[in-house]
């Protein structure tokens, strides 16, 4: 195992390049996954980090042991305290990074079944959120804009749980032609839309069209989209978050797929 004290050491400088520019993630192709949860839920996908990253009284916790006992092929580095936080944006920094290769999208929008398109997206925290959603919901696919966060970024990466890993995540996606090319029911959420979105038969081949609170959808994906629909808001509000309203109707279709399975024994209880 290889120690680092030294903020001269060309391997940390370019780490900390990575932690901090959407840039560099995208030139390099890697990104920093920060914690125990975020590297167990890219190992149980079936990649392996290029690279570990520990301090030294992370190598003392028995979940983080483990972890690297399971994985010992991988090439692992002790930081200093000291350069472990400047690569960490938690308060309390978790004791274990690892540098992954970005994962490649799979799934197009032609083989996608289950998909969100989000234009626009710009909190890291709501982009999050909506990817953990996504992959809670079982979509396959979400493909993204320009104008949304880097979804690779460590904010983004936290508010998403590890549901990075069970999606193919498009980035700086043209979405009109996208929208044109889906094979299935594609819903625009509108909020002044006429049709009720729980009136809507969500099952089969399904996509999600999501902007953000402020400017909503684009007129040209607005144009690509025919069927557009509305959340019922009883309440005196005048939108829902961005990831509100998008978990709102991945799982609205989730119910209603499930609605015509045969009847299932309960699932035990667990977190939320």
């Amino acid at each position: 195992m290889k120690h680092i004290s030294s903020r001269d050491n060309p391997f940390f400088k370019e780490l900390v390049k990575l932690a901090g520019s959407a840039r560099q993630r995208r030139k390099a192709g890697q990104t920093l996954l920060d914690g125990v949860h975020l590297v167990q839920a890219c190992l149980a996908c079936g990649s392996n980090p290029q690279h570990v990253l520990v301090t030294q009284a992370a190598l003392q916790d028995r979940e983080v042991a483990a972890l690297l006992k399971n994985n010992s092929g991988v090439p692992l580095t002790q930081l200093d305290d000291s350069l472990f936080a400047e690569l960490s944006e938690l308060k309390t920094p978790s004791g274990i990074l690892a540098l992954i290769e970005l994962p490649q999208p799979t799934a197009s929008i032609a083989a996608a079944r289950f998909a969100l398109l989000l234009e626009d997206i710009q909190d890291p925290g709501n982009l999050g959120s909506m990817l953990r959603s996504a992959a809670a919901a079982g979509c396959d696919a979400v493909f993204l804009s320009q104008g949304c966060a880097d979804a690779w970024s460590p904010k983004v990466l936290r508010a998403g749980m590890g549901g990075h890993f069970a999606l193919s995540i498009h980035e700086s996606v043209d979405l009109p032609p996208v929208a044109a090319a889906f094979q299935g029911k594609l819903f625009a959420a509108v909020p002044d839309a006429n049709i009720n979105l729980y009136d809507c038969d969500l099952r089969g081949k399904l996509a999600f069209a999501l902007g953000n609170e402020g400017a909503g959808l684009s007129e040209g994906l607005l144009a690509a989209v025919n069927r557009h629909v509305a959340i019922p808001m009883p309440g005196k509000v005048e939108s829902l978050n961005a990831a509100a309203a998008a978990a709102v109707c991945l799982f609205e279709a989730v119910r209603q797929r499930q609605s015509t399975r045969p009847a299932q024994a309960p699932a035990k209880s667990g977190s939320v």
